[in-house]
């Protein structure tokens, strides 16, 4: 399916079956590298997710345009599945420089806000949620400065174009249909084009890692659901070649929702057990006892906010209830039956 016409760049692969061109952006973190696609139509040169903006990455972009003959001024548009720096970053950079739109939903634009606008206080929010729930200081003081090295990676802001779930849109030729789903991101939109069963997916579904699905203050305050509801519903498609935002084009798209599906119930009931056995945890003790005790901060604030995340459904499926300690801090017990 990838092919790399000689010449040129080692990370472009043209996807011949459906005319994608597929650019990979280095990332720093374990993912190694996110995907950026290239559509080339009538209506001009669009790209998805650019990655995040760094000294290496505007580089790799310059190569790639250079690459595949493409100018700033034949960029026309530049499409968001959703607000994570390595999805969102370069927006505004391709905008500053070519013109183009920027397109994301309207919820993905309110989380970009959250995060990364001029009036985010995210770096507050967050140390005083994990600290009422067990984090303890030596932690929590990482957390700020963890926080706010991601806005360099996300600036210039674009200005942003708001795109609706079920109205096509036009990229490379043809019309393709945004689905909404959320879990991992609020607002998160996937791009189907029914003739040919190609869907652009970006995190929503993985080929070989389940995407990260964080409960933050402010945010979704039940994103497990969310996720688990988006699935099914991306199951109903009939896709053939999924277009994944991290790893390789895949075709088992129905087979990895089902296996997504499993593993959350899994780790449901996994947690369910730990804290019967337990009596009580912090949902810091819970994230622990899940991923252990030796990450960096980096996979901490993931592992926190799923293991966040699965409490917290545990409580709306009644297997559990959170507790006041009475210091300002809460736990997670099994809930009683009456």
């Amino acid at each position: 399916m990838n092919k790399n016409h000689k010449g040129e760049h080692p990370d472009i692969c043209r996807l011949d079956e459906h005319e994608l061109i597929q650019v990979k952006i280095t990332l720093a973190n374990p993912l190694r590298w996110v995907n950026s696609y290239v559509l080339q139509g009538e209506e001009g040169i669009t790209i998805l997710d650019p990655g995040p903006r760094t000294a290496d990455s505007e580089q790799e972009w310059l190569k790639a345009l250079s690459s595949l003959s493409i100018g700033f001024g034949d960029i026309a548009s530049v499409v968001l599945t959703h607000h994570h720096p390595d999805h969102y970053g370069l927006a505004g950079w391709f905008q500053e420089r070519s013109g183009a739109d920027v397109w994301m939903s309207q919820r993905a634009y309110e989380e970009a806000g959250l995060m990364w606008g001029t009036n985010s206080s995210m770096d507050r929010a967050l140390p005083a949620y994990f600290r009422r729930h067990g984090m303890p200081e030596a932690r929590l003081a990482e957390l700020p400065g963890h926080l706010n090295s991601f806005f360099p990676q996300v600036n210039p802001q674009p200005k942003v174009s708001l795109l609706r779930e079920g109205v096509p849109l036009r990229m490379g030729g043809r019309l393709w249909l945004p689905i909404e789903t959320a879990g991992h991101a609020p607002g998160h939109l996937s791009f189907f084009h029914e003739g040919s069963g190609a869907l652009l997916c970006g995190d929503a579904v993985l080929p070989q890692i389940s995407p990260n699905v964080s409960l933050l203050p402010g945010s979704d305050p039940q994103p497990l659901a969310s996720f688990l509801a988006g699935l099914r519903r991306l199951r109903e498609l009939h896709v053939r070649t999924a277009y994944p935002g991290h790893r390789h084009p895949f075709t088992h798209f129905r087979e990895r929702i089902d296996a997504l599906l499993l593993h959350h119930e899994e780790r449901l009931t996994d947690i369910a057990g730990k804290l019967g056995a337990a009596g009580r945890l912090t949902a810091f003790e819970a994230c622990t006892a899940l991923f252990g005790d030796k990450l960096g901060i980096h996979q901490l604030r993931f592992a926190m906010c799923e293991a966040l995340a699965h409490l917290a459904e545990l409580v709306t499926r009644g297997h559990a209830e959170q507790l006041d300690a009475g210091d300002g801090t809460s736990y997670f017990a099994v809930r009683k039956r009456p």
